[in-house]
Order: structure tokens, then sequence, then C-alpha cells
């Protein structure tokens, strides 16, 4: 998990909602924008009806921080940029399928690599 300051809050969410520069993969949008703070703030969207349960929602939110937490490591993401991950509604998440975690897997390593361009 990363840090309470490396997320975004939800008038922060809404704010990189409305002002975004989106990039798509299969089952995620990346929407990110230019913030005043020297480092990178995450936060991921996840629909309830892309989840069977809050149980799954919040293991894929978890694995999502994680995912985030390796990428800060090896500082494959632009600092003083706000990411918000939306999950599509059409994309089924459930926690007990090793294909939607692998998808879940890909599409974010695919939008961190996107970015960096």
């Amino acid at each position: 998990m990363i840090s309470k300051e490396l997320r975004l809050h939800e008038r922060e969410v809404k704010k990189v909602l409305q002002k975004w520069k989106p990039f798509f993969s299969y089952g995620i949008v990346l929407n990110s924008i230019k913030n005043k703070v020297w480092f990178a703030r995450f936060a991921i969207v996840i629909w309830w009806k892309s989840v069977d349960c809050n149980v799954s929602r919040t293991f894929f939110r978890r694995r999502f921080y994680d995912f985030i937490q390796e990428k800060l490591k090896t500082e494959e993401l632009n600092a003083s940029t706000d990411y918000v991950f939306v999950v599509k509604k059409q994309t089924k998440l459930n926690r007990k399928n090793q294909e939607a975690l692998l998808s879940f897997q890909k599409d974010l390593g695919f939008l961190v690599k996107k970015t960096q361009k």
C-alpha cells in the first residue's frame, strides 16, 4: 500500500476527471493532469457493475496500490502528476478468476508505459 499523501481525495479525483488527458486500454482508462506538488498522486475508480461484491473491489484496489508502489520504487511514473485509473463498466473483475487478475495487471502495465512517452 502507498502512503496517504500519495492518494487523491474525492474532490481531487473529480478535478482530474473534469480536466483530463486520457489513455485507453482494453479494460481501464487512465486520466492524468499536472499538479502543483513535487510528487505523483494516485486514485482508482472501480464501478459497482465491474465487481460482484465489495470484497472484490477492495482486493483489486489493494492490488492497484501494490502495483503503484512497485512502479514508484523503479521511478517509472512522472512526478508532479495526478493519475486517476477508471475501470470500465463492461470489465468484469473477479478475485477468484486468475485471468481477470492477469488482465488487470497487464492493463495497468500498458498504461504506465504509455504515460512515459
